[in-house]
């Protein structure tokens, strides 16, 4: 199945003594496509690879990794949310917000309407 360590999967198969036939009669693929994607003639989609990770009774990551337990992930820095991003989502601004809020509330519906008036048409000035 290619550079990506997917070619010694016809090994994996051979060693459960699963022909090309019995993958093909556990996924509905097709024997001749099964053969492509196990010489590396053609890169499958992640469905087919799951279909072909529980034919062959394995977890997917194993189609790409040869240990027995799955690789330890790289300590990646935790990436920020657009909750994390948004104004208002945490700290003094969440404080500001929640009593912009609670005024609001409080206001007459012709009075909101001319605070958004107000906002909007500062928010448009460069």
């Amino acid at each position: 199945m290619g550079g990506s360590g997917l070619s010694e999967k016809a090994e994996l198969r051979e060693a459960k003594k699963l022909s090309q036939g019995d993958i093909e009669k556990r996924t509905g693929l097709l024997r001749c496509y099964i053969s492509r994607v196990e010489n590396g003639h053609t890169v499958p989609a992640i469905e087919t690879l799951e279909k072909l990770a529980r034919a062959l009774e394995i977890p997917l990551y194993q189609l790409f990794y040869d240990g027995d337990e799955p690789p330890n992930l790289p300590n990646l820095l935790k990436r920020k949310t657009s909750d994390d991003i948004a104004f208002g989502s945490s700290g003094k601004q969440a404080r500001y917000l929640h009593k912009l809020r609670k005024c609001l509330s409080k206001a007459e519906e012709a009075d909101r309407k001319l605070i958004l008036f107000i906002a909007q048409k500062m928010n448009d000035q460069p």
